[in-house]
């Protein structure tokens, strides 16, 4: 068996979105907008053989980089840096089995977003938009290492509703729709790219339910969709790969044990849907899937939001599997009431 990894690493702002400065009651209603992004920059645009099998590998997306309070917000500003540190130790097959010879890779990036809510209304909820511009350093061992500006993401399209109530729930939504594009340096040459020289289409729906006193439960369901890649690396010995489209969520449960600190469990799950494809060819028993979970934490003080993420990977097919932590830190800033 031989296997051949193409390491790329794309910045995705898979979690931009708006929320709020906490209320004292409600724990969190919406007064300002806060758009989270993913700090989950290593992907594997990998081609492997496997018996028959190859692999064009996901790139990456936002698997567990938004997390609580996922779905409040309202008119305002939010800048945001995120930052984040991952370690794959693995890779698997399609039955969950080791693939020999593949070697650890360790990531860091660094994620700057900025987003904005109009007061003004489309189809009942606040209209707004949002940029986040990347960076990371990728070390995959024997394959290489590489560093430098990733993938730029912008929405033109976020519809944030107001909060109302459901069964005497608090609800907050919102849908977005993003745009990766291929701004990072990618090279045929190279094992290791921050740019990956495709575009995606990654539209997400975000929801928060308050279904008790200082309780709170996120859900963020994402589709994914790549384009063709008509120059792959030359090492896969291929006029085009395309990667295949994909469903993938964030979901958390959160107890408010004091003032502006909830804890509590935070998961990820992703499946691929199609088969990717290598010069227009479907790759039967390619589609990848991953979960994780682990502990995580929010604490606001004012117009400032710190968050703390920890993950532990399990149930992967065809993909890296690891370790994930995820820091950030942003700023609201509230816009006054028109007159």
């Amino acid at each position: 068996m031989t296997t051949i990894l193409i390491m790329q690493c794309k910045a995705m702002p898979l979690g931009r979105m708006p929320l709020a400065w906490l209320n004292p009651i409600m724990g969190f209603r919406t007064h300002t907008a806060k758009l989270l992004c993913v700090a989950m920059l290593i992907g594997v645009q990998a081609v492997s053989l496997q018996g028959q099998s190859r692999h064009v590998s996901e790139l990456a997306v936002n698997l567990g980089d938004t997390s609580f309070l996922d779905g409040p917000a309202g008119p305002g500003v939010v800048a945001e840096q995120i930052g984040d540190a991952a370690h794959d130790g693995r890779m698997t097959d399609s039955a969950g089995n080791d693939v020999p010879g593949a070697g650890a890779v360790n990531s860091i990036s660094g994620l700057a977003h900025i987003a904005w809510l109009n007061r003004k209304r489309v189809l009942g909820g606040w209209y707004g938009v949002e940029v986040v511009l990347s960076a990371a350093h990728v070390n995959a061992g024997a394959q290489g290492e590489a560093g430098g500006l990733g993938a730029t993401t912008v929405s033109p399209f976020v519809l944030q509703w107001p909060e109302h109530r459901v069964l005497g729930m608090a609800i907050d939504q919102r849908v977005v729709a993003d745009f990766d594009l291929p701004t990072g340096p990618y090279s045929r040459v190279s094992n290791v790219n921050i740019g990956g020289n495709t575009f995606t289409v990654h539209p997400y729906y975000a929801i928060t339910a308050f279904p008790a006193k200082r309780l709170e439960t996120s859900w963020r369901v994402h589709y994914l969709w790549n384009s063709t890649n008509n120059d792959p690396p030359i090492s896969t010995g291929a006029q085009s790969t395309q990667a295949g489209q994909a469903i993938h969520f964030n979901a958390t449960a959160a107890y408010k044990v004091w003032k502006g600190l909830w804890i509590g469990p935070n998961a990820y799950y992703l499946k691929q849907i199609t088969d990717g494809k290598i010069d227009a060819v479907a790759l039967h028993n390619s589609p990848e899937q991953v979960g994780a979970i682990g502990p995580g934490m929010v604490w606001n003080s004012g117009s400032w939001f710190f968050y703390a993420n920890a993950y532990r990977e399990f149930g992967a097919e065809n993909r890296a599997t690891g370790h994930k932590l995820v820091l950030r830190i942003e700023k609201t800033f509230a816009r006054p009431a028109d007159r």
